[in-house]
């Protein structure tokens, strides 16, 4: 009886593989580079498909949904699908292919975008400062550690300027939150932030400093993201989780570094910023402890507008302490958000209210995306322990 039953359901799932065929490979003797996305000589980008049996298919770029833009593709006769675009300016671009309904990410190509749920690809086109150049190259250090806070293994980068790992002088430290979504490598990945460092460094448009990229979600039982309605998130999800992430920091994070690194222990020497929820992030442990940190960075985050925290808030109307303890209040949003531009430029209204002093940019034509970040980073890390 039981082999009966055995080789019944060995039946179904056999037949169950047979009702879909299989997909076709390529053919052995064409290239892979005639059916993968490529970066042309004039700034084009040519992105290519291969699935000869789709019925349609588009690339789709943009960062959210209110920016996306669908270009047809078109199917030669060996079932490469392709679009080339016009010549664009140097950038790392998200897209995504939408075959027949059904969002994929290139298949053809090594870099994905670092998500929690991964749906969207990425392209360079070189000639800016996010390039890898023939310029001294800082480390990458990955360092992992039990949190007592958090109940499990966690980890994070650390930037380590080119011969600084163990620098005589101890080294500032800039404190960097990615937003949600996103897994801790987006601020390596997609961020570019070792590039962006090493290229800076070497024009000498930055001080020598390490940057520390940690996760921003704790994945706390009460505070895992996908257990969320995007409905609900910033009534529940975001403030339990920036809480159990500002005792990371301030507990573990901190005093690690410190223990690891040659760094500066005053606040003059400790930078925080993040963008998005990462921005949040910034915001409530920057004000929380204010006496922490100088310089604080808020690109296009969830703020106390949406997210209360009565701790925040009152630190915010204390403008004499804030304005005397940071040397550098940052706050940059698109003017196209429509994410957290209504956070961003509230807080902004209420900051403003209580004389905090800021460094406000509202940039025209962007929205909630990296090619905002990265510009933003870029000029605010500039500015840092001067």
């Amino acid at each position: 009886m039981r082999c009966h039953v055995l080789c019944c359901a060995a039946a179904l799932w056999s037949g169950s593989l047979m009702a879909i065929p299989l997909p076709v490979r390529p053919p052995e003797t064409v290239p892979p580079a005639d059916y993968i996305s490529q970066v042309n000589d004039d700034s084009t980008i040519t992105w290519r498909l291969w699935a000869p049996a789709a019925k349609a298919v588009e690339v789709v770029t943009g960062a959210t949904p209110d920016r996306y833009v669908s270009h047809a593709m078109s199917k030669d006769d060996r079932g490469i699908w392709s679009f080339t675009s016009e010549a664009v300016k140097p950038d790392l671009y998200e897209y995504f292919f939408n075959v027949d309904g059904f969002r994929s990410i290139d298949t053809g190509s090594a870099q994905a975008k670092p998500q929690r749920q991964v749906n969207t690809s990425l392209i360079l086109v070189p000639g800016s400062l996010l390039d890898v150049r023939e310029v001294p190259h800082g480390e990458i250090h990955t360092l992992t550690w039990h949190s007592s806070v958090l109940n499990r293994e966690r980890q994070l980068s650390v930037w380590v300027p080119p011969g600084m790992e163990k620098s005589a002088e101890p080294l500032p430290v800039l404190y960097f939150y990615h937003g949600f979504g996103d897994t801790a490598l987006s601020a390596l990945i997609q961020g570019r932030i070792p590039q962006i460092m090493d290229n800076l460094l070497a024009e000498k448009k930055i001080k020598p400093m390490l940057v520390v990229m940690p996760d921003t979600e704790t994945d706390l039982a009460e505070a895992i993201p996908e257990n969320f309605a995007p409905a609900s998130r910033r009534q529940t999800f975001y403030p339990r989780n920036a809480l159990a992430a500002d005792k990371e920091l301030i507990q573990e994070i901190i005093p690690q570094i410190a223990e690891r690194y040659n760094v500066r222990k005053e606040a003059q020497g400790r930078a925080l910023a993040g963008l998005s929820q990462g921005g949040y992030q910034a915001l409530v442990s920057g004000m929380r402890h204010l006496d922490q940190f100088a310089w604080l960075g808020v690109f296009s985050g969830v703020t106390t507008e949406s997210v209360p925290d009565f701790r925040v808030a009152a630190q915010l109307k204390k403008s004499k302490a804030v304005n005397r303890q940071l040397k550098l209040f940052t706050l940059v949003t698109g003017e196209e958000d429509i994410i957290t531009g209504r956070d961003m430029t509230g807080l902004k209204v209420l900051l403003d209210h209580n004389d905090v002093v800021t460094d406000w940019h509202s940039l025209p034509g962007l929205g909630h995306e990296m090619a905002l970040w990265r510009p933003a980073y870029i000029e605010f890390v500039q500015k840092l322990f001067r």
